[in-house]
This record gives C-alpha cells, structure tokens and sequence, in this order.
C-alpha cells in the first residue's frame, strides 16, 4: 500500500514561508492498494493539489472513495476545489458518520450555498454517492475499512485500512478519553484502552498531535491530542511508523521538527523500534507486508454502511443528575437531536425507571468521587433484566475513575465540557448502541450438518470424562478462565463440556461458535468490543462478558461441523502460532474422541 500527504496541517489554512517543508494546506491522505484501489482520508485544501494530480494522470474515467472523519470545514473545504468531481464519467463515492440530524449530503451541500460558492453540488458532473457510516467494518475493493468514533466536538469516525498484508490507522481529530491520561498523570480509560486496540499492530498510524502537554492544559474538550499522549498510545498498541499530523496553525517548521525530537526522545532504546515523524506534505510512504500474523476478520456480519431506521424521538435518554444546571445543560444537547428525555433526581427514582423502560442511553451524577453513581450502576448491572444490564452508563464527574470498571461504568463525561462537546458525546453514545451485534448466517449445508449432529446422540447427555479432561488441560495451557466443547444445534448453543462456565447453553443467535463453523477454520476475536459482530452482544456486555474467543471447528468425516472447541477470556488478548497450533492439535483430540462412537 502506499501513503501520500496532502494536506496535514490543522483548523485554517496556513501556507507561507515558515511553513514550506511540512506544509500549510489542512487535512488530506491519499491511500492506494497494489491493486490500484484509491482511498482520500479528508478532503481538506490539500485535496486540491490531489485532484489536479489526479487529472493529470491521464486515468479515465477516475474512481475513487472519500473517507471523511468529520465535517469540520478543515477536513471539507477542499470538496469544491477537487477537480475529479467536475468531470462527467468518474465515479465517486463519499462516506461519512451518520449524524442523528442532516445526512452527509444535506451537510456537503451547506457550504456550497450560492451565498458562498458559485456551483452547488448537485450540479458537479461525476456520479456521486453518499455513504453515512457509524462504528463497524466495510470494504472497497480490496481493502477493509473499520471505524471507530474519535473523541472530537463533533460526531468523528476514525478510520483503519487493511489490504496488501498491511494496516493504515487514519485518527484524526481525536482527545484522549482521560484528561489526566493525556498530561501524563494517570492511567487511560477503558475507551482509552478502545482506542489503542483500534490501532493495534498497526503498520502506519497518522494520529492527530496538535497540542504540546503544557499547551493542552488549557485546550480541554478542543478534541485534540497532546504529542507524547499519541506517541504512548502508539507505543502500547505496538505500532510500527507513527506519522504525527494536524499541525497547528501557529506552529512553523523549526517548532515541528522540535516537537518529533522530543516525541522520538521520549522513546526508551527498547521502543525505538516505532519509527516516529512529522507527517509532510508530498511524503510518501510505502508499506509492504511483514510477516507477522495478521488477524482475520470478518466484514459480512455486519456493515458500517448498514442502513440503521434514525427515528430517534423513540430512544430515550434518562438523566439522573439532581443539580439542575447541570441536568439542564445535558438536557438541551440530548434535545438538540430530539431524542426523548427522562429526569430522576434520586438513586431510586433512577433505579424504578431503569427496571420500568427500555433506555438508550443513562447519564448519572458522579459529582467528586462519585461512589453514589457507582452504587447505583452496581445495582443496575445486578438486575434480571436485559435491558438493564446492558444499558450504557455514563457518569459525569470532575475526574475518571478507576473504580468505574468494576460495575461496568460505560464512560465518563468530564467536567468542564461545552454544551457541544456533550452533545457529540450522548450522540456517539447512542449510535454505538444501536447497531453492533451481528448474527451468523446458516451454512450452506445446514441441513444435511443438523442430520449428522442428531446422529452423534450427543445432546443433552451427561458430562463425560473424556471430554472434561481435555477442557481442563486447555484452561490451563492457554490460562484462560472458560473452556467449551459446544455443539450447534437448531437454535441453541449446547456445551458437552464445560470449565470455568455454569451455563449448559446459550441461544444460537448469540453463539461466538456458530460464526467459527461457518468457514471451517480457527477463529480468533482479540478484542470483542472491537469486532462489529460481536461488540453489543448479550454475552459481551452481559456475563460471562468475553472479550477475548478462539474457536477450533470440530470436522466430522462427512465434512460437516456439528460444533467446537473454544477458549473465552475476559480480558483482549493474542494467540501466537505456537498457540494456534496447540488449539489445533487440542481441537483434533475432541474429534478423535467423538470419532469413537460413530458407527464403524
């Protein structure tokens, strides 16, 4: 794959002398597959310079995808200036997060208004499509294409590339989630932790870093990052090139290159390793396969572009906050997107209202330390309800907490914070909990699988030691808490062997395995939270809460798969090879056992 800047400075616009060598256009990446597939990160005024490159190349027709993070004008304005657009016969196609108000092409269109530009956008001679996105995973051509909301003052997609053996992380703008994460004071939060796995093993990573930590004390909630925060996120999510982008506008060449110094300085000789600079416009970076293992994953489950019904007067926000501006204020952000708005001002006027009504979306007070807000979560999490128990909690506090995790608080929204930025926030909320939990299709030789699953006689049978001792030996050689001989029936999930789970089955619907006999080969989720088709399962944000399966298909001699062997943890996690191989070889042993007892 290969990677050209175009534009990489931040907010305006600032080309001149002292900004000749990493440029003054804003946000605008070229990504190209071996195969020639064209991807633009941002459409920025770097995007001019592109387009007439792009025209120059003597290609026609030209086709090609805009990814836009967001449509600040920084990452927009370069739209009417891109010539392939104006050309009758090219084809494009642009993608953007779907707002809870006006469409990508409703938004496009205002800044072409005849009060500030000559040509509106319906008059642009290619083919256009819009696409709105929201967190999930899509292809063009023959590159993959995850999002994952940024935190930004505005509703932001990051985006990750994955095509030729390599990956791309485009994260621009984005806050770290912990303010005292982002100075180098604390810990990062679990969103924190989102964002880092997002980029995990990433080959390239072009992160925003427009603040210094001293700047960024006073840009809390601007939605940018602080260079030595990005350059240890990186490092933690073992990334191989880290390109620092969206230079601020008052910053010149000289204080650029003194910034990358002190990034690559705050390197250990250990971590040196990533490779750190200063994105410039027309650098190019190519990028070839390494030969790490690569995680596969799956993009037909579920699609980011999957269209979702917006009525979103029918989700409803509840709000249990007792100080009254404070409750006003996320009040009108909530409004702004008509969502439908509940108040309680006590712990049990919250608790009545959450066993009652299915919510979107709760926003609690966590005042100073918060442990009321806690207690309350606690006491959600404990409910026989569904959905209760899978509600996303927000507590709003002066500072995150730690202690959040144990009663799986959701996320934090810090104090100070604009009425816009809250308004983001409860939008990226409920977006991400509409959509992300994909079910397995049936394979295509269902029924004749079924037939020899019934024919094994194996359902509803008692525990048999055979079974249990090799469940056991693979809890202990891969340390993880939960070992599973699953068999998928009709519509159930039944375990013939169980370590370390109660459960004797689980709906097929929510079934990890019935997505893993489905290709007939390992699967492995390192993260669920991060994987569309799994992250708002039941299983995930409910007990035994799995952040972490592989699953071996069990073969039977026909070529059916009647079930598997799987490992669960709660925590992300990888395999290495040495490990799969030893899945494998565990996963044989179960079918050897199970070979036994058919008919000779």
């Amino acid at each position: 794959m290969k990677v050209r800047f175009w534009g990489t400075r931040g907010s305006i616009a600032k080309p001149g002398s002292s900004t000749v060598r990493f440029g003054g256009n804003t946000s605008c990446v070229e990504a190209r597959s071996a195969s020639g597939t064209i991807i633009i990160l941002d459409c920025g005024t770097g995007a001019h310079g592109l387009g007439q490159d792009l025209m120059e190349s003597g290609v026609h027709p030209l086709r090609g995808h805009i990814l836009i993070t967001h449509t600040h004008w920084d990452h927009i304005q370069g739209i009417p200036f891109f010539d392939p657009l104006f050309v009758p016969g090219n084809e494009w196609d642009i993608y953007a997060p779907r707002g809870l108000g006006s469409s990508l092409h409703e938004s496009l269109a205002g800044q072409m208004q005849y009060t500030y530009f000559p040509i509106t956008l319906e008059e642009l001679g290619a083919a256009i499509r819009y696409h709105d996105l929201v967190e999930g995973v899509f292809e063009i051509g023959d590159i993959k294409v995850r999002t994952l909301y940024m935190n930004h003052p505005a509703l932001t997609l990051g985006y990750r590339l994955e095509a030729d053996g390599v990956s791309v992380v485009y994260a621009c703008d984005h806050e770290p989630h912990s303010r005292q994460y982002a100075q180098g004071t604390g810990t990062m939060s679990e969103q924190d932790r989102r964002h880092i796995e997002f980029m995990r093993g990433a080959d390239l990573v072009i992160h925003d870093a427009q603040y210094t930590t001293t700047e960024y004390t006073d840009k809390f909630g601007w939605g940018h990052t602080p260079v030595t925060c990005a350059v240890d996120m990186c490092r933690s999510a073992g990334v191989r090139r880290l390109a620092l982008t969206h230079h601020d506008p008052l910053r010149n060449d000289d204080h650029v290159d003194a910034l990358c110094e002190d990034a690559r300085t705050s390197l250990s000789k250990a971590e040196r390793s990533m490779a750190v600079f200063a994105a410039a416009e027309g650098m190019v970076v190519e990028l070839e396969a390494s030969l790490d293992i690569k995680e596969e994953g799956d993009s037909e489950s579920f699609s980011a572009v999957a269209p979702i019904e917006p009525a979103l007067q029918d989700h409803q926000v509840l709000i249990g906050i007792a100080d009254e501006t404070l409750a006003e204020k996320i009040q009108q952000a909530a409004q702004a997107d008509n969502l439908r708005i509940l108040r309680a001002e006590t712990s049990q006027d919250v608790l009545e209202i959450v066993r009652s009504t299915r919510l979107s979306l709760l926003i609690l007070d966590g005042g100073q330390v918060g442990s009321d807000a806690l207690e309350t979560c606690r006491a959600i999490r404990e409910m026989d309800i569904d959905h209760a128990r899978d509600l996303p909690v927000v507590i709003v506090a002066n500072t995150d907490s730690d202690a959040g995790t144990d009663v799986d608080v959701t996320d934090w929204l810090i104090q100070p914070f604009t009425a816009e930025y809250a308004r983001t926030r409860v939008r990226a909320w409920v977006m991400r909990s509409m959509c992300r939990w994909g079910r397995a299709p049936f394979p295509e030789n269902e029924a004749h699988r079924i037939e020899a699953l019934k024919a094994l006689q194996l359902l509803d049978t008692k525990k048999e030691e055979r079974f249990e001792r090799i469940t056991r030996i693979a809890a202990a050689a891969f340390d993880v808490p939960i070992a599973l001989v699953t068999l998928v029936d009709q519509d159930r999930q039944w375990f013939k062997s169980r370590f370390g789970l109660s459960a004797t089955e689980t709906p097929r619907d929510q079934a990890f395995c019935a997505h893993t006999i489905l290709d007939m080969k390992i699967m492995i989720v390192r993260d669920t939270l991060l994987d569309p088709r799994f992250a708002d399962n039941p299983l995930v944000i409910g007990k035994p809460r799995i952040r972490f399966y592989a699953g071996y298909p069990l073969t039977l001699p026909n070529g059916t798969s009647p079930g598997t062997l799987c490992l669960i943890d709660t925590r992300p996690r990888d395999l290495d090879e040495v490990k799969i191989n030893l899945l494998r070889d565990l996963g044989k042993m179960v079918e050897r056992e199970i070979a036994a007892i058919l008919p000779s």
